[in-house]
């Protein structure tokens, strides 16, 4: 079968950022630019719009500079405006080649808006048409606000259509600019313009106002579109435009007979390059690119993967330059955590394995993050509860610690069956619980082992809510021993550590 081609057209560094709050400086847009046309593969960009800013000016014509000597000029588009050629003027000064010129796609626009007669309009865009051309300025035309054109305006859509199909243009872009179609609209519009004008290259550009772009976005290419705008990580104005992530995966996935360029394994790596430059966090479930989206959480998934991968699809992480995870939390099942085991190396026997997974299900139930690094201290911590008999118990606790106030600590010990409560001040929290432990030891005539060190890890790459690990060597009758304790709170691990070390002391 013969494939038919559409072009992707990128627009990330202008549509995409009137994301609100997003402004890339001149050296974000080059990098972005090189990585979209040569890591990607994008088949065009649009990077800027014309006359907004001397920033806007550095940038486009750093980039410009780079794609002449790549010889890429006519892979990089300028939106701009009907305005007696000032964008023209703009244009050449930066060394681009290709203006995508605004233009009004509907009468609702164009009579409250520009206040001008269709044929008031159309003398204009000629003029502005005819000057591109005089300077070597390749033009492609936006019907801005087309979707509600061809919805209430359709007689207008087509006469204009029918002027514009007959002027030197490249391409037609029919923007679904209010994000307002449905996919039925969107296929049975653009069915008709391209039935219509069979000769002309028509673009689709969708919002996502409605979550419907990527459904759209398949619709137009069934009706025949011949290229799609997209942005990085679905970016734009309101709620964005079509991802191109998304779109990709789509084509390649559910329209065969459609052949596009881009590397889908590269797409990855650059939505976090934009992640990071826009500071704009993708969602966790967002598809393709987002944290979760290869991750499996329940137990019963992890199981059927290792059992012929009953809960693959097509979109296979490896695709997109990723790896398949499984989560672990209160709903992973032994089947979560061996797949976790193995990418570290580790193996657990059936016993140990169980009391593993029931405490990762206990972290859970307290909404704690457990992670693939968190396992080896979980495994620490459960293996080493094992050695011992829990005779003393801290029944509970309270920290104290305020501006201008030394810390205090009041807790409950429960020693064979008998519950002491006990209060102290300390340089610190742990401080101050140790002086309370020390208060009860005292009065129950025992002692108390010497603390010689103290040490807290978390792992790497990990964050502030990240699980640690408080590491305390004891010293009792010249006797060093070290026991370990597991929480998110710092002063709750040092706790748990040192009720071990109550418990290994008793047992001695």
């Amino acid at each position: 079968m013969t494939k038919r081609k559409i072009e992707i057209m990128d627009t990330t560094l202008r549509d995409g950022e009137q994301t609100s709050g997003v402004s890339f400086s001149a050296a974000e847009k080059l990098t972005i630019a090189q990585l979209l046309l040569e890591e990607l593969n994008i088949d065009r960009i649009e990077i800027a719009s014309a006359r907004v800013s001397e920033g806007e000016f550095q940038g486009v014509k750093g980039i410009m500079t780079w794609a002449n000597e790549k010889e890429y000029s006519n892979r990089i588009e300028v939106l701009t405006f009907v305005d007696g050629g000032l964008s023209i003027d703009w244009m050449k000064k930066t060394g681009a080649k290709v203006q995508n010129l605004l233009t009004k796609g509907s009468l609702n626009h164009l009579t409250h808006q520009l206040k001008k007669t269709p044929e008031q309009h159309f003398t204009e865009i000629a003029q502005a048409i005819a000057l591109a051309q005089e300077n070597n300025i390749e033009t492609n035309v936006y019907l801005e606000d087309w979707s509600n054109g061809m919805r209430n305006s359709p007689e207008y859509v087509f006469q204009y259509l029918d002027f514009l199909t007959k002027q030197p243009i490249k391409r037609v872009l029919l923007p679904d600019t209010l994000g307002v179609l449905i996919p039925s609209e969107t296929f049975e519009f653009i069915s008709k313009i391209i039935a219509r004008y069979p000769n002309t290259h028509f673009d689709f550009h969708a919002h996502n106002d409605y979550d419907l772009s990527i459904a759209n976005v398949m619709e137009a290419v069934k009706a025949g579109i011949q290229g799609l705008h997209v942005t990085v990580n679905g970016m734009g104005e309101r709620a964005g435009n079509a991802p191109l992530e998304s779109t990709v995966a789509v084509i390649n996935d559910f329209l065969p007979e459609i052949k596009i360029s881009v590397k889908e394994s590269s797409l990855y790596s650059v939505s976090k390059l934009v992640e990071t430059f826009t500071g704009y966090r993708i969602p966790a479930n967002k598809p393709i690119v987002g944290d979760n989206v290869f991750t499996q959480t329940a137990g019963i998934h992890a199981d059927g993967d290792n059992k012929n991968n009953l809960y693959f699809n097509d979109l296979l992480p490896e695709r997109f330059g990723r790896k398949r995870k499984y989560a672990l939390g209160k709903t992973s099942g032994k089947a979560n955590i061996e797949k976790n085991l193995q990418e570290l190396g580790l193996k657990l026997n059936p016993e140990d394995l169980k009391l593993v997974t029931q405490r990762i299900i206990e972290l859970g139930d307290k909404k704690e993050t457990v992670t693939k690094e968190d396992l080896p201290y979980i495994i620490s911590d459960v293996l080493d509860s094992q050695t011992y008999e829990e005779k003393i118990v801290v029944e509970s606790y309270v920290l104290v610690h305020a501006k201008g106030m030394r810390p205090s600590t009041t807790i409950c010990l429960k020693i064979d069956g008998e519950v002491i409560e006990e209060h102290a001040q300390g340089d610190g929290q742990f401080d101050a619980f140790m002086n309370a432990l020390a208060k009860i030891y005292k009065s129950k005539k025992m002692e108390l082992p010497k603390l010689i060190d103290y040490a807290v890890r978390i792992p790497p790459g990990s964050s502030s809510d990240a699980l640690c690990e408080t590491i305390i060597t004891w010293t009792n009758h010249g006797k060093e021993f070290k026991t370990r304790g597991l929480d998110s709170d710092q002063t709750v691990a040092a706790i748990i550590a040192t009720q071990k070390m109550l418990n290994v002391v008793t047992a001695q």
